[in-house]
């Protein structure tokens, strides 16, 4: 695979199990394990994956941006 590629399908693995998570302990913590409840989670995952997804592409390079500009020891 291209090493262009790189950088959205790390941003994939970190992003996928994050939303699982979040899904999981919102619907469990909002809605509880009520019957139909994984119909309820993955409608919020769905939404929840391309926002997280598109939110990660942009916050990590500003954030590792921020983050060199940090005095540093070595």
């Amino acid at each position: 695979m291209s090493k262009r590629y790189y950088r959205y399908i790390n941003t994939l693995f970190i992003v996928l199990p994050m939303t699982i998570l979040m899904a999981f302990v919102g619907i469990a913590r909002s809605y509880g394990f009520a019957p139909g409840w994984p119909a309820v989670f993955f409608k919020a995952w769905i939404v929840m994956f391309p926002i997280a997804y598109m939110a990660v592409l942009f916050i990590v390079p500003t954030a590792k941006k921020l983050a060199d500009k940090l005095p540093w020891k070595e």
